[in-house]
């Protein structure tokens, strides 16, 4: 069957006719739920290892050295997402989209809620950054397959016409997972003050998840299994046996396009959230109550844009929504990593405003493409993989990058170079790539 299906043409089967809007809401708020609290997690370390477990567990006679050794313990949880990835995708692909989601979640708040127990480096030694480090790894793999499930079971459950707004809201998880991470760490600190926060009330945060976790399992046991997935194991009969084999062998050039898509996307991200922590705070002498704050309204400013950006798509294309992102967040960097040491609160809050808004719009252009590349039979073992092997490249390892540039050079333009240089490889992806908007996914 033709994967690619005129807007204004009539689907082979009607969503609207699939999924009634009561089940639709329940969909769309379990997605974003769980979707929060995974990114929730996820935020609430990555802060934390630019605050607080470069002393805590990985403390050294060079503070730089420490600081390194924490957002490496960051990036671990980055080396385990591809693993994740192919396993709850291949899940997804053989058992249903909506259990897949409910393990991945389930698995993510285990080793969250663990990590707010583990002692620190003065009270077990060389044991606890190991502990962290196991855990980092399960969070890791727990995430791998969650951003592209969610997005897969919402692309497929909802109407073709406006895929690219729908598909927005699983995506939010990302920033929103940034505010409510900001908002509890900032009340933490505000509540006990910061030496008693890198003492001991850095471990709230991580407790304060099992709350949300039993909300968001609670939400993704109510919701209906994806209409295409129904559709597709009712046209072939077999399950797929190996569904990354045959993504390899069948859609080589879409998992490419996704991978450098998404290497690019995430670099940006965490250059523009756990790297400017660092910028802020280290480099341009914030306080750390500001530096939090500007990626508080920057987070907000990024929801909407995710969800702005994804109802252009459904108007106008995928491919010129997610170049627009690209190139705007390219502008936004050089002017983010110019600022002088110094910059005020008002300042620094503008500045992320601007990046974070530009890469919502990469986000909600790129999403409802991803899942138009791929047939239902495979689309979440294609995704997933490609996904989180890109995430890899590009997140795990783009504070790091950014650490030791400013570390090398003492100027943070060398750090919008490189996120420059992260972005091109994604422009000419979705620039080769065909438009996909209005792509039945139900094949």
């Amino acid at each position: 069957m033709n994967t690619q299906t005129a807007v204004s043409g009539v689907l082979p089967l009607d969503l609207d006719t699939k999924v009634d809007h009561g089940a639709r809401t329940r969909l769309l708020l379990a997605s974003s739920v769980g979707s929060i609290v995974e990114w929730y997690d996820f935020a609430v370390f990555a802060v934390c290892a630019a605050m607080v477990f470069n002393t805590a567990f990985f403390p050294a006679a060079d503070p730089f050295a420490g600081l390194l050794a924490a957002l490496m313990a960051q990036a671990v949880g980055f080396v385990a997402r591809p693993l994740g990835g192919w396993f709850f995708g291949m899940l997804g692909d053989k058992i249903g989209r909506k259990r897949s989601l409910v393990a991945s979640l389930l698995l993510m708040g285990v080793a969250t809620i663990a990590m707010g127990l583990v002692p620190t480096y003065a009270q077990v030694g060389v044991a606890a950054p190991i502990l962290l480090v196991i855990l980092r790894l399960l969070q890791g793999f727990a995430v791998g397959g969650e951003s592209t499930g969610a997005l897969v079971i919402v692309a497929e459950s909802m109407p073709a016409r406006q895929r690219g707004f729908w598909t927005g809201f699983p995506m939010i998880g990302g920033p929103a997972g940034n505010v409510l991470a900001t908002t509890v760490i900032g009340a933490a600190i505000a509540a006990f003050g910061q030496a008693a926060f890198v003492e001991w009330a850095w471990r709230l945060p991580f407790l304060a998840s099992a709350v949300l976790i039993v909300f968001g399992f609670w939400m993704r046991r109510r919701i209906e299994e994806s209409p295409a997935f129904v559709e597709a194991r009712e046209q072939h009969d077999e399950v797929p046996r190996a569904p990354l084999r045959e993504a390899l062998r069948e859609h080589p050039a879409s998992m490419a396009r996704v991978l450098f898509i998404k290497s690019g996307e995430s670099a940006l991200f965490y250059l523009f959230s756990t790297f400017f922590i660092v910028l802020a705070t280290l480099f341009l002498r914030a306080p750390r109550e500001a530096a939090l704050t500007a990626l508080f309204w920057g987070s907000i400013a990024q929801v909407a844009a995710i969800l702005g950006a994804g109802a252009l798509s459904d108007i106008v294309g995928r491919k010129p929504v997610t170049v627009l992102g690209l190139l705007g967040s390219v502008a936004a960097a050089f002017h983010l990593f110019t600022l002088e040491s110094g910059a005020s609160e008002a300042v620094l809050t503008a500045a992320t405003m601007l990046t974070l808004t530009c890469h919502g719009v990469v986000v909600g252009g790129m999403s409802a493409h991803f899942t138009e590349l791929f047939p239902a039979r495979i689309r979440y073992t294609a995704m997933s993989t490609a996904y989180s092997v890109a995430a890899v490249l590009g997140g795990a390892l783009a504070p790091i990058v950014g650490t030791g540039l400013l570390e090398l050079v003492q100027a943070p333009i060398a750090v919008a170079i490189y996120a420059s240089a992260m972005a091109v490889p994604a422009l000419w992806a979705i620039a080769t790539s065909r438009e996909t908007r209005g792509s039945n996914l139900i094949q």
